[in-house]
């Protein structure tokens, strides 16, 4: 048996320390509001089923985890759980919970709340649609005591079984008729450091600080998420004060926002990956194909010469400016024990020489315009792109002529973000950016790349599928590698598997961005980065980033100001409305900007 004690949390150089008091009624602390502007999309806050980006961001505030990933390195904490141990060969997971834990409506929590969450989602299919397969492995879960839970594995696993899933108190959700089809989306009941007050769609979400979070009320009184149609409209509501944060700049606004006074910038290495993904021919679990995929891309040699056609570098250096890192795999370089080393041998440059080559060896012949031909068929392929997002306009313009120089026609199909998304999950496409945040153990990215994980409907729903790839023998080396305790074994596994994807090529990761952030510093400070080490504000594999913000002394934060007016966006006028926006992105596993 061995015991793993809880990590400490470490101070970041520029950042506050993460120090913790006492939970305080919230009516003692001054009226506080942070105000961050987004235009995320939101399916719901329901903690069993969203997959997007912004409401799974505010589930990580709203409930608390059986272990968390620290601020300092992203490696297991303290969650609900004050520390655990193991037996029977890894098979036996055993956690002790702190004493004196309360719901935010003052119900205790228990180890049955636990045992109830994840049973729903190892009994419930549906339930498992966020996370479900994080429980897999899950043998069977008990709650001898109030303060003790013990998972039951089928086999050993090397990553920890209490990461990553959000815990709910069963005296609520035990009475909710249809729990897939819960909204969740006002006066929540949770564990976290806020909780979900209120949520109108497209205009504003509100989480209130809780008293009883078991680390101490935060700093402020609340979270006041504000919509804006656009990314600039955002970077115009930062330089005027009606907004605190903003987050996912491009580099063109990161330098427009440097010497604004009263504003700091703030540029971390970020977890996230951005692609291009391609349909390889989509199909359903039991193998029914669906989607509109060319039948062109169901061979691996030419999505291997579109690989070999694209170049990564000048992509990094010119559309994002060098604000990056060159992308190997979809394992950030933030997390270096586990990213696809930049020495592998699997890993090839930009060389369209070679990439017509091996167009030719698949019996694609150049036609009279320079086109490839096979069987009578042009080898024309669809790239959807997402009108509002400038990034992708700029990727496209080189994209398309290095694609001609290989023979292949690039029909570029601009269009709104639903329709984008809506196209990506019923495969309704050749070609669309894409992307991920990555948690700091790579077993659920991973997971979602298995067979196991393609949709279970031919309209591409009941399941959560990276980018549709399926391979046996990766999925058996899944298994190798969540039961592999020995770490050097795990990482040489992890590295196999990430080299067979690289080399089936269903996708061709561009760059790893640096996470590019600006907030009103003569309003607020004391953040917490993850890592503590040239690491992130916002979008954390955790709730660290705005748990220790608190008002700058003298200032008066966002108090007594209106939070209820936004930048609206109309055919190119600015307008000010009460809190308006559009929708932003649709899909966490079919968009590159909306992903969690």
């Amino acid at each position: 048996m061995f015991a793993c004690a809880a990590v400490a949390i470490a101070p970041t150089a520029a950042f506050a320390a993460p120090v913790f008091t006492e939970a305080t009624p919230a009516a003692e602390a001054s009226a506080t509001t942070f105000r961050i502007a987004t235009s995320g999309f939101v399916d719901s806050f329901n903690p069993f089923m969203s997959i997007y980006l912004l409401p799974t961001n505010s589930i990580r505030y709203m409930y608390e985890s059986l272990v968390q990933n620290s601020s300092e390195d992203g490696s297991p904490t303290e969650g609900l759980a004050e520390s655990w141990t193991t037996e029977d060969g890894g098979t036996k997971w055993i956690y002790t919970l702190h004493k004196d834990m309360k719901w935010s409506d003052g119900e205790p929590i228990t180890s049955a709340d636990i045992k109830y969450t994840y049973e729903q989602m190892m009994t419930v299919p549906e339930l498992g649609n966020a996370n479900g397969n994080l429980v897999t492995n899950f043998d069977s879960i008990e709650a001898p005591d109030d303060l003790t839970l013990v998972i039951n594995l089928k086999t050993p696993q090397a990553p920890n079984p209490g990461s990553e899933i959000p815990v709910v108190p069963q005296h609520i959700w035990e009475k909710i008729d249809n729990p897939s089809e819960y909204a969740n989306d006002k006066d929540v009941v949770g564990s976290g450091s806020f909780v979900l007050e209120s949520y109108k769609a497209n205009e504003s979400i509100v989480l209130k600080a809780n008293p009883n979070f078991w680390r101490g009320a935060p700093k402020i009184d609340e979270l006041q998420y504000v919509y804006y149609t656009n990314s600039d409209a955002q970077v115009q509501a930062l330089k005027a004060g009606d907004v605190d944060f903003v987050t996912s700049l491009t580099p063109t606004q990161f330098a427009a926002l440097e010497n604004v006074e009263g504003v700091t910038t703030h540029s971390g290495e970020g977890r996230r990956y951005h692609s291009l993904s391609i349909n390889p021919g989509m199909q359903t679990r039991d193998g029914t194909a669906f989607g509109s995929g060319s039948e062109a891309l169901k061979d691996v040699e030419v999505r291997q010469a579109i690989r070999l056609g694209t170049d990564t570098k000048t992509l990094l250096d010119k559309v994002l400016e060098g604000k990056g890192v060159l992308a190997t795999s979809f394992i950030p370089a933030s997390f270096p024990k586990w990213h696809l080393a930049d020495d592998n041998s699997a890993l090839v440059t930009f060389d369209p020489e070679a990439a017509q080559a091996k167009l030719d060896a698949a019996g694609w012949i150049a036609g009279a315009d320079g086109i490839r031909e096979k069987d009578g068929q042009k080898l024309e392929l669809r790239l959807l792109i997402d009108a509002t997002e400038p990034l992708e306009q700029s990727i496209s313009e080189f994209f398309v002529p290095w694609m001609k120089d290989i023979g292949v026609a690039i029909n570029v199909e601009s269009t709104d973000s639903d329709t984008v998304s809506a196209k990506a999950i019923s495969a309704d496409y050749d070609m669309y950016f894409s992307g991920w945040s990555v948690n700091p153990d790579p077993d659920y990215q991973l997971g979602i790349n298995t067979c196991t994980n393609l949709p279970t409907n031919a309209d591409g729903s009941g399941g959560t599928s990276q980018d549709g790839y399926c391979d046996p023998e990766f999925d058996k080396l899944y298994t190798q590698q969540r039961s592999e305790l020995d770490g050097d074994k795990r990482e040489e596994i992890v590295q196999q598997m990430l080299a067979m994807n690289y080399t089936d090529t269903v996708q061709v990761a561009t760059w790893y961005a640096n996470g590019l952030e600006a907030y009103r510093s003569d309003r607020f400070d004391g953040f917490t980065l993850q890592p503590a080490k040239g690491g992130i504000i916002a979008n954390q594999a955790g709730y660290w980033g705005f748990l220790t913000v608190a008002p700058v002394e003298g200032s008066e934060g966002s108090s007594g100001q209106s939070a209820n007016i936004g930048l609206y966006i109309v055919g190119g006028v600015v307008v000010l409305v009460a809190i308006g926006g559009i929708l932003f992105m649709r899909s966490r596993r079919k968009t590159q900007a909306d992903v969690e």
